[in-house]
């Protein structure tokens, strides 16, 4: 028999609770809960390092981001690294295709996939004037190629009035399957008719949603406009609402807006654009069916980062609190792979994006590349013993909201590397972290413990954050690492 097909499902800046399955309480995803029903659900997957170019460094690479070295987001970085996934993947026998979103530099970087189908969405740093003519969007985007020999060579994918990082939302403007996620699925389901039928296939179906802009078709949002939506959490400890200003505030403000109707707008066309996705993969899901790949197949579903989507006053990503460091992460082994092995619904394990590559070659059993530090997790697909991981460590540089985090099953340290500020948090008990336990006496030994832990982790790292001894604040950020460790 040969190899399973790997299809690797990818979206931006989905939070970890909104799915069904996790127990959101106005979120529909009916085909990611069928997914996770004849697979295993991950409810304690995290992004180390949350936001788009560090969390797919380590998803290709395997590495942590003290290994790979992008500590905070940073476009035109050359991606040089020795092996990635699709590389590894490629050179032992597999047709390999990416759809959708790579955010990579240079743009047209392959990274060992033989073909690229791409979307990046709208990234302003690859828009600028004076850029080399194959680095701009507007050369080597396969579906702005697209939309512009639909509707006109002056069509593009912001339309519909909203900026790619912005709380605003409104439904998208042309035909629904000219949008972003239709056109990823469609040509998705092209490669599976077009591909190679004597070898085993890897596809990456990236989807730029439901990252903003918040502008699925309309039919979704109609699912949302008429129901009470639960609130953002809003702890005890702090509220950040005060730090909001509107409109001076509409492009990438970490704080999104202290407007009621445009918060709830925002949750609307959010979850419109989730429930929106979760159609369309299923699309995906029936052509693997018609296709009869779908029991020879491994599917794995995961996003980049979360969105903290108003939670404590906070909005997008790069903040160490559960909406924007959670993911979703959901594997499905095809029904005819791996026989006398059962699935278990759901594995507890603390997993991370670096373990993604080390998990694929395990199950195909290839090598895993040395370099790569992250682990295994395909045996806790099966509920047998092997992966073992009792903290993660989380970062993200960033000028005053640099921060870093020591998470566990069951809690959270927090760590502003420039002020000095701290939290605590037990997410076994206080899963939306509204009561900050910093300051309680009967946490102190475990937030010691925790604090410990990332004295330890960064006594090495260049930014000089640690003596070994205590933590050190406010010494200057980086985005990325200059002295990476070998270790």
């Amino acid at each position: 028999m040969k190899q399973p097909n790997i299809v690797l499902i990818m979206c931006d800046q989905m939070r970890g609770d909104c799915m069904g399955v996790a127990g959101h309480p106005d979120v529909q995803t009916p085909y990611l809960d069928s997914l996770a029903a004849e697979g295993t659900y991950f409810p304690n997957a995290y992004a180390s390092c949350p936001s788009c170019i560090p969390s797919r460094a380590a998803l290709f690479t395997g590495m942590s981001q003290e290994r790979h070295g992008r500590v905070g987001y940073q476009d035109g970085i050359d991606w040089d690294y020795p092996s990635m996934l699709p590389q590894v993947l490629s050179c032992n026998g597999y047709h390999t295709e990416a759809v959708g979103k790579l955010h990579v530099h240079p743009p047209l970087r392959r990274c060992g996939f033989h073909n690229l189908t791409l979307h990046d969405g709208y990234i302003g740093f690859y828009r600028r004037p004076g850029l080399p003519t194959r680095q701009n969007q507007l050369y080597g985007d396969s579906y702005l190629r697209w939309l512009k020999d639909r509707y006109g060579n002056a069509a593009d994918v912001n339309d519909t009035g909203l900026e790619c990082n912005s709380f605003i939302a409104s439904p998208w403007v042309y035909d629904s399957m000219s949008h972003p996620t239709n056109w990823t699925v469609t040509e998705s389901i092209r490669f599976l008719e077009k591909r190679d039928p004597d070898l085993p296939f890897f596809l990456m179906t990236s989807f730029v949603r439901p990252h903003p802009p918040l502008d699925a078709p309309s039919d979704y949002f109609d699912i949302y406009r008429s129901r009470e939506l639960a609130p953002p959490a809003m702890g005890t400890w702090e509220d950040f609402s005060h730090k909001a200003k509107d409109y001076e505030g509409l492009y990438d403000s970490p704080y999104g807006t202290k407007n009621n109707k445009l918060k709830q707008d925002a949750m609307i066309g959010y979850y419109a654009c989730i429930t929106h996705m979760d159609h369309q993969i299923g699309r995906l899901l029936q052509a693997l069916y018609r296709e009869e790949l779908l029991e020879d197949s491994i599917l794995i579903f995961l996003s980049d980062h979360g969105e903290l989507l108003f939670d404590h006053g906070l909005f997008r990503k790069v903040q160490p609190y559960q909406g924007s460091i959670r993911i979703p992460m959901i594997v499905r082994v095809g029904k005819n792979l791996f026989p006398g092995r059962t699935q278990i619904p759901v594995s507890r394990d603390l997993v991370e994006l670096r373990d993604i590559m080390p998990t694929i070659l395990d199950s195909l059993n290839l090598p895993v590349p040395d370099e790569a530090d992250g682990q295994s997790f395909f045996p806790s697909l099966f509920g047998e013993a092997g992966f073992d991981r009792e903290y993660l460590h989380g970062e993200h540089s960033g000028g005053e909201i640099s921060n870093h985090f020591i998470v566990t099953p069951t809690d959270k340290y927090i760590w502003y590397s420039q002020t000095g500020e701290e939290h605590y948090f037990q997410l076994d008990q206080d899963p939306k972290e509204l009561c900050d336990r910093i300051h309680d006496p009967g946490c102190r030994e475990r937030i010691d413990c925790l604090k410990g832990r990332l004295i330890e982790v960064l006594k090495d790292r260049e930014e000089g954050y640690s003596d070994g001894i205590s933590l050190i604040p406010g010494k200057k950020p980086v985005f990325k690492l200059t002295n990476i460790s070998d270790k």
